[in-house]
């Protein structure tokens, strides 16, 4: 890894950070996020999972608005860090611990491996 990928991926992290900070105040079921990124496709290959405790939580936390007030909350994030990615609402992916259990025994590396797993909302 260069050290301008590790200087992005530290940004990244930051700016989900504080994104999965305020998620948790704000959405019932919400447990955690990460992403998933090859720098040297960035930023075209940045993607972010957010993980809920089941699928009703999930369908509670998305609405009306399919989830577009989290993703936009998320993005707002990476752009507050200097991290601006075109089109990033369509690579916010969510998914949920029930279903890693129930399709990947609680694997989330592999499950995470191929991140096609994960709903898009």
């Amino acid at each position: 890894m260069r050290k301008s990928d590790k200087k992005l991926e530290k940004a990244i992290v930051a700016a989900l950070t504080e994104a999965c900070e305020d998620a948790l105040k704000v959405y019932k079921g919400f447990e955690w996020l990460t992403h998933v990124v090859n720098f040297q496709n960035f930023p075209d290959s940045l993607t972010v999972v957010c993980i809920f405790d089941n699928q009703e939580s999930l369908n509670l936390a998305m609405g009306d608005d399919k989830g577009a007030g989290f993703k936009s909350a998320i993005e707002s994030k990476l752009t507050a860090h200097n991290i601006k990615v075109k089109g990033i609402s369509k690579r916010i992916l969510f998914d949920t611990e029930e279903a890693c259990d129930a399709e990947h025994n609680g694997n989330w590396s592999k499950r995470l491996d191929g991140v096609q797993h994960a709903r898009h909302v």
